[in-house]
């Protein structure tokens, strides 16, 4: 049987953006129907569906819609991982590295010095890289998708990375060192020629202002900024306070989809967050697996709400095929279940293999 998620897989590792299509037939006792997007071709649909799949990858969140027939079409976004590359392996750099590993992301840490880029220092890092500066994009390759921080020893160390990796517009950089000396660098730079548009965009100095001093206090600022931009949008402290629209890629779980990937696992349930409504424990795109015996792997928030839909499904484990489900905690149960959560969300739960 061919695996759409072994494909998917494949098409993440190659760093390319993706969008699964899952068709859920009107009979129940029909196929589920599940095909990768080609994002490249010219598209031949409809302007109807064209305009969706725009709005998912937009929206970096799934959406579950019902055509005129009455078939159920969920299409997914996926990403590749998000990767945080630490320029520098200084005590800010420690406490950074595993932080940043702490809330999801795939951490390399690059620094010119054997004694500071080695993993026994950085044991969360998923590689640590010893070359010079100066040969940073020729040893890594640097994508729109990464989040850097420039944290060296040194402002001609920075200048050497901001150089490399300022035309390559990551998704945040971030750079150490006081108002003067970064207005310094930025002064040098446009003058060689950079973008000043580029330079005014990265974040620099680093991180929130929240009076932090200590290394570990400023690793946290660096991840309070870089958290406000995955969650709310924005790097500035200011519109963080009062941003209400979450922004964040689709809420998946890695070693959810290398599970349903490997091919290995007997019948299972697949239960994905399609949709949420104020304040939840988990986004859209939250996928949690459910297996007969009441296993799981993943989580879309804990408490009474997972429980009623692991319960759920493994009923339709029995039953076959796929369901919808809404989950509310709005109401009495997830106030006496102790929740600090109050919002809804509408799950979509089905078998896999079907």
């Amino acid at each position: 049987m061919n695996n759409c998620y072994q494909e998917l897989v494949t098409t993440l590792k190659e760093n390319q953006d993706a969008v699964m299509m899952s068709t859920y037939p009107l009979m129940k006792n029909e196929k589920i129907v599940k095909e990768l997007i080609d994002l490249n071709r010219k598209e031949d649909s409809s302007s109807v569906f064209r305009e969706k799949l725009k709005r998912v990858i937009e929206r970096k969140r799934p959406d579950f819609y019902i055509k005129e027939d009455g078939t159920q079409v969920l299409l997914e976004p996926f990403f590749p991982e998000s990767r945080m590359i630490v320029l520098g392996g200084g005590t800010i750099s420690e406490s950074l590295v595993k932080y940043a590993s702490e809330i999801g992301f795939k951490v390399i840490v690059f620094d010119d010095r054997i004694s500071f880029a080695n993993k026994e220092r950085f044991p969360a890092a998923h590689e640590v890289l010893c070359e010079s500066y100066e040969k940073l994009t020729e040893t890594l390759h640097l994508t729109e998708h990464d989040f850097i921080v420039i944290v060296t020893r040194g402002h001609q160390y920075d200048m050497a990375c901001l150089k490399q990796v300022i035309g390559i517009k990551p998704r945040y950089l971030g750079m150490i060192g006081s108002k003067r000396r970064v207005r310094g660098i930025k002064e040098q730079m446009i003058q060689e020629g950079y973008s000043e548009e580029l330079l005014e965009k990265m974040c620099s100095p680093i991180g929130f202002n929240i009076g932090g001093i200590t290394p570990s206090e400023i690793a946290i600022s660096i991840i309070a900024q870089i958290i406000a931009l995955r969650r709310l949008g924005t790097t500035n402290m200011v519109l963080a306070a009062s941003a209400l629209k979450n922004v964040d890629y689709s809420d998946m779980d890695d070693m959810v989809l290398q599970k349903i990937a490997s091919g290995n696992e007997k019948r299972m349930a697949i239960v994905t967050v399609t949709k949420t409504k104020g304040s939840t424990p988990r986004g859209a795109g939250a996928k949690m697996l459910v297996w007969p015996d009441g296993k799981t792997l993943g989580s879309i928030g804990g408490g009474c709400s997972e429980g009623e839909v692991i319960l759920a499904s493994r009923n339709l484990l029995d039953e076959g095929s796929f369901m919808t489900l809404q989950v509310d905690m709005t109401g009495d149960v997830a106030a006496d279940e102790g929740m600090v959560c109050g919002g809804i969300m509408d799950v979509l739960i089905e078998t896999y293999p079907n």
